[in-house]
C-alpha cells in the first residue's frame, strides 16, 4: 500500500490519535483544521473570520507538508457551528482559493472540537 503520513509543525499537533494528512498515490486527504496556532497550541478566539483564517493557513501549511497547495485543493468540506456565517466564510474562503474553486460541501454541525466555530478538511492532489 503507498501511504505516507504527514506531519508538520507548520499546522496545528493533532489533538487526538489522528495524522495532520495522508498522502496514498497522488491524492492528499487532510484531517480536519480548527483554529489553533501551531506555534503557540492555543486556540484563537474571536469570530468566524479570524477563526477561517487560522484554519485555512493551517490547511494551507498541510496541503504544502504533504507537496501539494490550495490550487491543488479538489474538494472540501466546511464544517459550520451557525449557518449564518456562511457569508463571511465565502468572502475569506474565496481569498485563499481565488479562482482554483474546489468543489465543497458546507454543513451546520451542533458543535465542533474545543467549541470552534469553523473546521475545514479536504481532498487534494500531490504537485
Amino acid at each position: 500500500m503507498n501511504r505516507k503520513i504527514i506531519h508538520t509543525k507548520a499546522a496545528p499537533e493533532p489533538i487526538g490519535p489522528y495524522s495532520q494528512a495522508v498522502v496514498s498515490g497522488n491524492f492528499i486527504f487532510t484531517s480536519g483544521q480548527i483554529a489553533i496556532d501551531p506555534e503557540t497550541g492555543a486556540l484563537v478566539t474571536g469570530d468566524v473570520a479570524i477563526q477561517a483564517n487560522r484554519v485555512l493557513k493551517n490547511l494551507k501549511a498541510v496541503m504544502e507538508a504533504a507537496g501539494g497547495s490550495l490550487d491543488s485543493v479538489i474538494k472540501t468540506t466546511i464544517y459550520l457551528q451557525n449557518m449564518g456565517d456562511f457569508p463571511k466564510v465565502n468572502e475569506i474562503y474565496a481569498d485563499y482559493f481565488g479562482q482554483s474553486m474546489p468543489a465543497r460541501s458546507t454543513v451546520e454541525v451542533s458543535c465542533l472540537p474545543k467549541n470552534v466555530l469553523i473546521e475545514i478538511d479536504c481532498i487534494g492532489l500531490v504537485n
